[in-house]
């Protein structure tokens, strides 16, 4: 592979490779421009058929270890796209018998300006569909389960990190579940955007050396082999200058993973503990593992804290693609494998840690209540609460008396107010849901 060789020397060898559904994407491509050509008349049948079988050996992963070019090369993606034509030539060759051409063959009617651009849509559209789609899904429902399994949980609330007035604990977590319902809704429509592709443009756009048909065929074989639905890009000029829907992804995947952090950042606080923490929740596994290594015993939010490394660097790779998006100039994008790799990377990242966090920590969570429930009724706020139904002055009083440290019950209890009567004020129901009083 003479190309691949040469390049080897002036791209820089960091050990980056590409992800595999990458590689995977490009070998579709070749397959499906092979059988296009055939069927248009371009290609000798029994080439095209050398080069698909060859071509769906890279798909299989078969050939990995000679795909060898790293991530920071050209920024069209040339090397890659000549690393696979030079692999799958040589293959094909070999299944048929005869010399196939990297260029004028496996490479007909494409150029690697419509390639890579296409290939990391590609790669990124089925990593979506197969893993990060189904991850947040799996996440909103366990969140929503959690929710309606700790719906009567009363617990304080906390706004600044200082007492407010009293939550569900299901109210909490369903605000998390609807986020990441959001989530996939923006999700959805960044991938709808990602589907059009630039095939057939060929180096600028326009077309030159592509059959006119070209790219409509080979779309229509993605298609058939992937059932996601790409079409031909409304501008292939756009599609090959400009990565905008991928940099949208990298977003959408961005302000999932702050969601995410979010919801972990609460989830360690709740779990803090399980003396000197609030200890609101314990987190009951079927594996345990060692928290410390000098402190026997001791249990950390492990699964969580990892989720939150996920986030930090889901988020640092989609500033990374916002940079590499604005890389190159005129009719072509020059963030093209940098882009590809860090959405793929992003996609299993996130993938993992929804995961994780789903079936260890969400699908386990279970609520301390009468801690929670003591909470609330000792929160300070509880007095802008009771107000209206005890007054003004005894609110005042029932103040001062949290803080010498009583609850607002036992500061009701010394004002004369009996169990019941105490019950009635402090109906939690209707203070965490006043419309309806449930």
């Amino acid at each position: 592979m003479r190309y691949v060789e040469g390049a080897k020397k002036v791209f820089l060898d960091t050990g980056t490779s590409f992800p595999r559904k990458i590689i995977w994407s490009v070998a579709l491509i070749k397959r499906e421009a092979a059988e296009a050509n055939a069927s248009l008349g371009l290609l000798d049948p029994k080439v095209a058929s050398a080069i698909a079988r060859a071509s769906g050996e890279v798909m299989e992963g078969r050939h990995d270890s000679r795909v060898t070019v790293d991530v920071f090369q050209t920024g069209s993606g040339t090397g890659l796209n000549m690393n696979l034509n030079e692999l799958i030539a040589e293959r094909a060759g070999e299944l048929l018998g005869k010399k196939v051409h990297a260029n004028d063959h496996v490479n007909m009617g494409q150029s690697s300006n419509d390639v890579g651009p296409s290939a990391i849509r590609i790669a990124a559209i089925a990593l979506c569909a197969a893993e990060l789609a189904p991850a947040m899904e799996r996440a909103s429902r366990s969140l929503t389960a959690l929710s309606k399994r700790t719906s009567s949980v009363y617990k304080a609330g906390r706004t600044h990190l200082r007492d407010a007035l009293p939550v569900t604990m299901g109210q909490e977590f369903a605000a998390y579940a609807d986020a990441f319902d959001h989530d996939l809704q923006l999700l959805k429509a960044a991938l709808a955007y990602a589907k059009e592709l630039p095939m057939g443009g060929t180096a600028v756009g326009t077309g030159v050396s592509a059959d006119p048909a070209f790219g409509a065929a080979v779309i229509r074989g993605i298609n058939r082999s992937t059932k996601l639905g790409f079409s031909e890009a409304r501008s292939k000029f756009r599609a090959m200058r400009l990565l905008s829907d991928l940099i949208a992804l990298s977003s959408v995947m961005n302000v999932t993973a702050l969601d995410l952090y979010r919801l972990c950042q609460d989830i360690r606080l709740m779990f803090s503990g399980p003396v000197t923490g609030l200890g609101e929740i314990e987190i009951r596994t079927q594996e345990e593992i060692a928290g410390s290594s000098i402190m026997p015993g001791k249990t950390n939010p492990i699964t969580v804290e990892a989720a939150m490394l996920v986030s930090a660097q889901v988020m640092g790779l989609d500033r990374a693609n916002q940079i590499a998006g604005m890389l190159g100039e005129f009719e072509l994008s020059m963030g093209v494998p940098l882009v590809g790799y860090n959405v793929a990377t992003q996609i299993a990242l996130l993938t993992e840690a929804l995961s994780k966090l789903s079936g260890v920590v969400l699908d386990h969570v279970v609520p301390n209540v009468k801690r929670n429930r003591a909470y609330a009724e000792s929160s300070p706020a509880l007095v802008t609460a009771i107000s209206p139904a005890i007054g003004y002055d005894r609110a005042a009083k029932v103040g001062k008396r949290l803080a010498r440290g009583l609850s607002v019950r036992d500061g009701l209890k010394q004002l004369g107010y009996t169990d019941r009567e105490v019950d009635k004020i402090l109906d939690l129901r209707k203070l965490v849901n006043p419309s309806t009083g449930k």
